[in-house]
């Protein structure tokens, strides 16, 4: 079914019975990834307390700053489809959130290589946001929500500007300083 004028296929106001399957698994795809923005919003501070380098601290400081600008589009995106905003537990960020932390704990304090253990943690993190806003961008898109398209492609860019600059992190210097430590 094609989409008029920018009109969504259907209505979010509607009973559940009458929406489409893909619309619930979409709304249960926002209350995850909602959850996974707050939980990155308790936990990145810690990386940032662990990381040695000044610019992958700055770094993972700026992404904090982005990730409670995602919580508040996300909070948008509930808005726009009538929904109450609601987390959903999202047990694989747990996942990645505890692996970072078991990085930092299996590392020694001050060293190059934490660092990179950090950055690999984040990236892991990163690869899991990228495809999650990459693929409610695209059940958005499918939905007709192009106003929640909108907001998700936003937030999918800034996830891989944030991935790209960990890479040039690790890449001008850190891998290298790591790679020299006993």
């Amino acid at each position: 079914m094609k989409k008029e004028s920018g009109e969504p296929k259907f209505s979010t106001k509607t009973s559940p019975a009458d929406q489409p399957a893909l619309l619930g698994l979409f709304v249960d795809g926002i209350k995850d990834i909602y959850w996974a923005e707050n939980h990155l919003v308790k936990n990145l501070p810690k990386m940032i307390e662990s990381a040695t380098s000044k610019s992958l601290a700055n770094g993972i400081t700026d992404h904090l700053e982005e990730t409670k600008n995602h919580v508040y589009r996300l909070e948008q995106v509930f808005e726009l489809l009538g929904e109450k905003v609601q987390a959903q537990k999202c047990d694989a960020m747990e996942g990645l959130t505890k692996e970072g932390e078991s990085i930092i704990e299996s590392t020694e304090s001050g060293t190059a290589t934490r660092d990179v253990g950090i950055i690999l943690a984040s990236q892991k993190v990163e690869h899991y946001e990228i495809a999650t806003y990459g693929g409610l961008h695209q059940l958005a898109i499918t939905l007709g929500l192009d106003n929640i398209a909108a907001l998700l492609a936003e937030t999918l860019a800034e996830e891989k500007a944030a991935d790209e600059k960990l890479t040039q992190v690790a890449e001008n210097d850190i891998n290298y300083t790591a790679a020299n430590e006993a």
